[in-house]
């Protein structure tokens, strides 16, 4: 038994390296593989070359974020913009939001929206992102990118 379960993990974990791979190289067998691909780019995507489904997600972050600024939500806590966040995320098949440099751009975008500047748009960046540098240097290229 114990036999099996290492040729099972060793045969999923083949078969994940070799999507991984197919995907990268631009092959497509299936609708599936073209799914598996269009995740694949969107984590590697840099901000000028994201895909379709990478600017629908930023954009989707904006909106919810410039709906959560102007609604009474913003004073139930950071909680429940992070939850808001995490349903879109995985609505859109994103599992890693949170280490998702469009998610942060997408919060910055709608923080332009929502006419948010000065200490309000700094106490926003900061409590969004944790005070991760990173992270708060994706949103300010959100902020900036919206006219």
């Amino acid at each position: 038994m114990r036999l099996y379960l290492s040729y099972l993990k060793q045969s999923v974990l083949f078969s994940a390296l070799l999507a991984i791979f197919i995907s990268l190289n631009g092959c497509s067998f299936s609708d599936s593989s073209e799914s598996i691909s269009d995740s694949t780019s969107s984590i590697i995507s840099s901000p000028s070359s994201l895909s379709g489904k990478s600017k629908k997600y930023q954009n989707e972050i904006a909106d919810y974020t410039v709906a959560y600024i102007k609604s009474s939500q913003s004073n139930a806590g950071y909680d429940t913009f992070f939850k808001g966040i995490s349903d879109i995320a995985a609505k859109d098949g994103i599992t890693n939001w949170d280490q998702n440099s469009s998610t942060y751009q997408g919060i910055g975008k709608g923080l332009k929206k929502a006419d948010v500047d000065g200490v309000a748009y700094d106490t926003y960046k900061k409590n969004f992102t944790g005070g991760d540098v990173n992270k708060m240097d994706d949103v300010q290229t959100g902020y900036d990118s919206e006219k």
